[in-house]
């Protein structure tokens, strides 16, 4: 493609490169869009306003033109993806996103090589894993010249292909578990919370349990929750890989994956097992509505994730979120 200014009369078939006021119909006053491809009638008006040369784009052979060029690239970057979908081409960009809840699945090394090809070529993504809802952007891509060589698109889209998808909910059902140390029933703040954050991928929270913060009662808890899900939120904080929690999961016959994480909020988690379904013990900032380390692990294990130790461990680049006056200890 060649980027130059030329006369006029040498403009017919280019691409305008900037918008340009010329003489419409009427004697009014008109504007080319920038982008649009020249046609007689666009000389004679643009003469007819004393214009005598414009910037334009013209095109080599082997180039693609911008809107299909990013149509192209979305269509590579979604292709055999469910759950999501692109929008139409305009200016240069087209839009991918969520067609429901779920969490994003970003192939990220293919798509720093997707953007590596061309710096003309560019794909915009939500972070890994993030949160969606149906509709969210996931993704935006977009041409930056007027057009782009189609071997640099073809480069582009082989190694990007499928890389944009979305993981939908798998899990249906939750059990929260809440222990007290005292005889009354903790305040009802951290199961709305809870609730509010399941009901983002439309799973059912079962009636509140509330037992003693003993092992026993919690082991017997887990033994009787039915669901896909086992939340458990303590009423004072876990704070060992061996402490009450942990320990009545173990008793309960499950297994514990990992304790802590370098989020915070959100040390205090751990993530665990019972036969094949996960179990999570939250961090009391789980009470407050505000994002923190829980909300990253449990959306992943809701949209079907496996989430490793390795992968908690993590994400700790990224993991100071903002602070929520609730916590007993605050940063300052």
């Amino acid at each position: 493609m060649n980027f130059h200014r030329v006369p006029v009369l040498a403009a017919e078939g280019a691409i305008l490169a900037h918008a340009t006021v010329c003489a419409g119909k009427s004697s009014r006053s008109n504007v080319i869009a920038k982008g649009t491809k020249l046609t007689s009638d666009h000389v004679t008006a643009l003469l007819a306003a004393g214009v005598e040369t414009v910037q334009v784009a013209q095109l080599d052979a082997g180039d693609i033109v911008e809107n299909e060029a990013a149509t192209y690239v979305a269509r590579k970057l979604i292709e055999g993806q469910p759950c999501v979908h692109m929008s139409t081409a305009l200016g240069g960009r087209v839009n991918i996103q969520a067609d429901c809840a779920g969490v994003a699945a970003l192939e990220v090394d293919a798509i720093h090589r997707m953007n590596a090809v061309d710096p003309g070529i560019t794909v915009a993504t939500v972070q890994p894993w993030m949160r969606m809802g149906a509709g969210g952007l996931m993704a935006t891509i977009k041409i930056i010249p007027f057009a782009v060589p189609q071997r640099a698109l073809h480069d582009a889209g082989a190694v990007a292909c499928g890389a944009i998808g979305l993981r939908p909910p798998v899990l249906d059902t939750a059990t929260l578990i809440e222990t007290r140390v005292r005889p009354q029933a903790p305040p009802d703040k951290g199961r709305r919370a809870m609730q509010t954050r399941l009901d983002r991928f439309g799973v059912s929270l079962t009636d509140r349990l509330v037992v003693p913060h003993e092992e026993r009662s919690i082991c017997e808890a887990i033994e009787t929750a039915r669901s896909d899900l086992i939340l458990i939120l303590t009423d004072t904080a876990t704070s060992d890989l061996y402490d009450t929690a942990p320990a009545a999961l173990r008793l309960a016959g499950g297994d514990v994956i990992h304790y802590g994480m370098p989020v915070d909020p959100g040390n205090l988690l751990f993530l665990g097992k019972i036969g094949s379904r996960p179990v999570i013990g939250l961090p009391g900032c789980a009470r407050s509505p505000a994002l923190n380390g829980a909300d990253w692990v449990m959306e992943r294990v809701i949209c079907g994730v496996d989430v490793t130790a390795a992968d908690i461990m993590g994400m700790g680049v990224g993991g100071l979120l903002k602070d929520i006056p609730e916590r007993g200890k605050p940063r300052r």
